[in-house]
């Protein structure tokens, strides 16, 4: 199978990485507007060849993964479409749905299946030097099918990111992706920026710092041309749950100036019950 990855930075080389790691007989290609990091990519064996434009690969291709930014996806599918065959699966990797699938079916021909998903994988920072297939490892896989998409086709892509180190695999609605990335992912985000942005510079907090820290402020090292993309396409979702996390912090914060023990108490005894449930599921899977 030809493979072409379009966008070779941090996912789109995690692709290439755990593609060959894997050690599946799959030519790989790639596409990206950075001539070095191509070139970087072949001296290193992780594509056979690469392009600047999608002219010469995209006929040849048997499935395309576009790993590009949001909302420029469109403009590049749109550019594509001439070129692609007749049976071409293609798939996404970006973190939200409604919009991109609302978006672009409507421009594709019958004859190529676009499945749409989410690696739920990564690394805070982008470029291909940060590319990791250790990243996939036992990572989760969220696909978003269409009554549009063939059965045999989902089950390929399923299989496929199987082969390559993701561990659960689950098809769900675009509606119920936006929603449940909004809190898992995204939530988890803006809580990093503030909390880290709350900070006293001057008080040099590193200093001072444990694995609590540590933990909550990691993600806060983002990518900012990424990130508010991703916030404003999911904004209804994201808005929701950025008041129901300042409803609880409110009632926690009454609480402490109340000194009121008995709803801290049951506030942390209903996080821990909730905590191990979460963990408990993780350990089944």
């Amino acid at each position: 199978m030809k493979i072409v990855i379009v966008g070779l930075g941090n996912i789109g080389g995690s692709f290439a990485l755990a593609i060959k790691e894997s050690g599946l007989n799959h030519e790989v290609y790639a596409i990206d507007k950075d001539i070095e990091t191509l070139r970087t990519a072949e001296e290193q064996n992780l594509i056979i060849q690469g392009f600047e434009s999608p002219s010469e690969i995209i006929p040849k291709a048997d499935f395309i993964i576009f790993s590009v930014y949001p909302l420029i996806l469109e403009d590049v599918v749109r550019s594509y479409i001439p070129y692609l065959s007749d049976g071409t699966i293609i798939t996404d990797v970006t973190g939200v749905k409604r919009n991109i699938i609302g978006s672009i079916e409507p421009l594709l021909p019958e004859n190529v299946d676009f499945i749409f998903s989410h690696p739920m994988a990564g690394r805070e920072n982008s470029g291909l030097a940060f590319a990791s297939a250790k990243v996939f490892q036992g990572a989760n896989y969220l696909i978003t099918p269409t009554p549009r998409n063939k059965t045999e086709n989902v089950q390929f892509l399923s299989q496929f990111v199987k082969d390559i180190g993701f561990r659960n695999i689950s098809e769900i609605t675009p509606e119920f992706h936006d929603e449940i990335i909004g809190f898992t992912s995204q939530l988890t985000h803006t809580i990093a920026i503030s909390l880290i942005n709350s900070d006293l510079v001057e008080r040099n907090t590193k200093q001072y710092t444990g694995d609590s820290y540590r933990d909550l402020t990691r993600i806060a090292n983002i990518n900012e041309k990424l990130w508010p993309e991703l916030f404003i396409m999911n904004k209804d979702y994201l808005v929701e749950h950025i008041d129901n996390f300042k409803h609880q912090l409110d009632k926690l914060s009454t609480a402490i100036k109340d000194e009121d023990v008995k709803t801290m108490e049951e506030m942390m005894v209903e996080s821990k019950v909730r905590y191990h449930d979460l963990h408990s599921l993780d350990m089944k899977e």
